[in-house]
């Protein structure tokens, strides 16, 4: 008999469950493709917006929108363009009844356990298709499934729900040495944000300086050569610091110290021409944003919230 057996809802940044159908039904199989749910909630963030996973008897489909998705267990036989009708349906319940700083700010697994009540509903209703009352809406999801067809999920990319290491997922293990380089950072938050566009300022200040210095030196007006190389190198200081908050790099940190540490030299050396005012704008507008890398740091693995 085709029919969806559960469902939940996660947060795609790190794998933290806000929603779950209470009834999950027992045994080998099932037990097995709660692995696989676990193993796809960590994965979440690196996978597109749209996928399906086989595991044998069963599908565990799911689709992604606005940092949170929706995913569902169905046996195998179970009709795509229901499964994802399905899961449009719970999504568009849940944008409409959650805004995104709840989604957001949530601590707690299962914090919105109450959206079961919706999940159940629905459930009923798709696994008796007769009672549908959406068959003419079917058509749309039908040609959209058609035109950009879910994503097929390899167990390969998931490793062994087991515990048993396969040889393609050690080769997956390797890539993910070989790009830990480009490691999602944590949401930047409204002061990284401001600490992002305060260094871009002083970047630009100390450009527009350093042209104004170059064409003091053509007129030979006596001006040192070296204020054009600190306000050169506190230009690409300052746009390094950019940079270093947007991109994960390895020594992140030390490097945004060291960045700052550079600023300072390049704001002791052009005292003379800077008033107090200007020093501390600079070298505080350095400081805080040495602060805001060191705290968006790399997204870690996701915890186990025993999805």
């Amino acid at each position: 008999m085709s029919m969806i057996l559960s469902a939940s809802v996660i947060r795609v940044r790190d794998g933290l469950p806000l929603s779950a159908s209470t009834d999950y039904e027992q045994g080998t199989g099932m037990q097995e493709c709660r692995k696989y749910f676990k193993k796809l909630s960590r994965k979440l963030a690196q996978l597109p917006d749209r996928c399906t996973l086989k595991t044998g008897h069963y599908n565990i489909n799911f689709i992604s929108s606005m940092g949170v998705s929706y995913m569902m267990l169905c046996t195998e036989n179970y009709p795509n363009v229901l499964a994802f009708s399905f899961l449009d349906e719970l999504q568009k319940e849940f944008i409409t009844t959650y805004n995104m700083m709840k989604t957001n700010t949530a601590v707690r697994p299962y914090c919105f356990i109450e959206f079961d009540n919706f999940i159940q509903r629905t459930k009923q209703r798709y696994n008796n298709p007769r009672s549908l009352s959406t068959k003419i809406n079917l058509s749309d999801m039908q040609m959209e499934i058609k035109l950009r067809p879910p994503y097929q999920i390899s167990m390969g990319e998931l490793g062994s729900a087991n515990g048993v290491t396969s040889a393609f997922s050690v080769d997956y293990k390797g890539a993910g040495k070989i790009s830990s380089a480009h490691q999602r950072l944590e949401p930047a938050t409204l002061s990284g944000i401001v600490a992002f566009i305060l260094s871009l300022l002083c970047a630009a200040l100390n450009l527009i300086r350093g042209f104004h210095a170059i064409e003091s030196l053509l007129q030979s007006d006596g001006e040192d050569f070296n204020y054009i190389v600190a306000f050169f190198l506190g230009t690409a200081a300052c746009l390094y610091q950019c940079y270093l908050f947007v991109y994960y790099t390895g020594w992140r940190n030390v490097k945004s110290f060291l960045t700052f540490g550079l600023i300072c030299l390049c704001n002791m050396y052009l005292y003379e021409l800077r008033n107090l005012w200007q020093l501390f704008f600079h070298v505080t507008v350095g400081a805080f944003v040495t602060l805001q890398i060191w705290l968006r740091q790399a997204q870690g693995k996701a915890p186990d919230y025993d999805v």
